[in-house]
């Protein structure tokens, strides 16, 4: 099975987002392996700067055989049986390897946005980072627990 690697930016800086996250991290790897990777916040004030900083830490993570989720507030929701859906296919496919990636404070630069396979929203709303990187994991582990046939989802 594949490993999911998950590229996030920035670290989480409140413990109960950090917290959060490494419940559903755990939760998530008993169905299958998943690496969270961690790019650095950009330095710059700028916002476009920054984003544009960050995407160059991002794009440096990402293989020309990767499947590119990115998260965006203007991407496609999906239902949690449709994502499970997709997850399976991700894992499933010989040929490319599942990547999903978080931006930061000030979203995804448009080269990261360019490169995605997938752009996903968690909703209508716009989320924090941080907590849309613990709604991203949670939603991860409802599709793997779905995947699998646990009851976690009902």
């Amino acid at each position: 099975m594949k490993q999911l690697r998950l590229i996030v930016v920035g670290q989480a800086k409140a413990p109960y987002f950090r917290d959060a996250c490494a419940h559903y991290l755990e939760a998530l790897r008993r169905y299958l392996p998943a690496e969270e990777q961690v790019v650095r916040d950009g330095k710059s004030a700028d916002p476009a700067r920054r984003k544009a900083e960050e995407a160059k830490g991002v794009l440096t993570r990402l293989g020309p055989r990767d499947f590119v989720v990115v998260l965006d507030e203007h991407g496609r929701s999906l239902p949690s049986r449709e994502l499970a859906s997709k997850l399976r296919t991700m894992i499933e496919d010989p040929g490319r390897a599942p990547c999903c990636i978080i931006g930061g404070a000030f979203g995804l630069d448009a080269t990261v946005l360019a490169r995605a396979d997938l752009i996903l929203a968690l909703g209508p709303g716009t989320l924090p980072h941080e907590l849309a990187r613990v709604v991203l994991y949670e939603q991860l582990y409802r599709a793997a627990a779905i995947n699998a046939g646990a009851p976690y989802h009902h």
